[in-house]
């Protein structure tokens, strides 16, 4: 089995110097095209710098994490340790996406409140092992999808505050309490923090195959089982994300989230 999975993983990406030209060429166009259109929220470029960045960032972080990660699941606190970074590490990027002031520290809690309980319940009713091999993917995908779901809603909810500052002084004119005001106008907005994760949920199989599904079969499992495995992935992050949106919304109409 393990000679079928390397081969099939090589066949699939070779991991040679072919591989490494291309992924410079895709981060150098990339960049490019930032910095030439100028996508940045302030026309400048750089959106660009930030894309060489993050290329240049996620290939040491997936390096190291590549030579550490055998050792780290074989190690209980070790693992617990992991997966607080992993968490810190998402709350931070989520908080300072939304705010730079020192507010920031509250994007921890629409990260932790939905993936905490899920992966608790899953471990506790045997669906995930507690085992790292099987534990730091399955949170590590939770956490991202929460960790994107926190800041598009956080970042839509506090835009469309800003923008619309006189429809909340006039629900507050009409006797609604600052929260309820703030409600009104940011909830509409920040739901479409949703949208990624339907849209990836209702095209699956038919637009994409996602990672876990292609993973599983070049680990020799059946379609059956890595479809059961990617639709149990995509409803968990379903769950993870409606209440990340709800909890960053309530951060935000409550003024915990802000950029006063």
């Amino acid at each position: 089995m393990p000679d079928r999975t390397l081969a099939a993983s090589s066949t699939l990406l070779p991991v040679d110097g072919v591989l490494a030209g291309v992924l410079v060429a895709l981060l150098v166009v990339a960049a490019a095209v930032a910095a030439v259109c100028r996508l940045a929220p302030d026309a400048s470029r750089r959106r660009a710098r930030d894309i060489v960045v993050a290329g240049v960032r996620a290939t040491v972080q997936l390096g190291l994490v590549s030579l550490v990660i055998g050792w780290v699941v074989r190690h209980g606190a070790a693992l617990l340790g992991f997966l607080l970074l992993m968490f810190v590490v998402a709350a931070r990027t989520a908080g300072r996406r939304i705010t730079p002031n020192r507010s920031w520290v509250w994007a921890a809690l629409p990260i932790a409140a939905p993936v905490a309980p899920v992966v608790g319940a899953l471990v506790a009713s045997g669906l995930l092992p507690s085992r790292g091999i099987a534990l730091v993917p399955v949170t590590g995908i939770l956490i991202g999808g929460a960790l994107t779901a926190t800041v598009l809603a956080g970042r839509r909810a506090l835009d469309e505050l800003t923008a619309r500052k006189g429809e909340v002084e006039a629900c507050l004119s009409l006797g609604l309490l600052p929260h309820e005001a703030h409600l009104e106008i940011a909830r509409p907005a920040a739901s479409d923090a949703l949208l990624p994760g339907l849209d990836q949920t209702r095209t699956v199989g038919l637009v994409t195959l996602p990672g876990a599904f292609v993973g599983m079969l070049l680990g020799g499992a059946s379609p059956v089982t890595a479809g059961a495995v990617q639709l149990f992935v995509l409803v968990a992050l379903m769950a993870v994300q409606a209440i990340a949106v709800a909890t960053t919304v309530e951060l935000v109409a409550w003024g915990r989230l802000h950029r006063g």
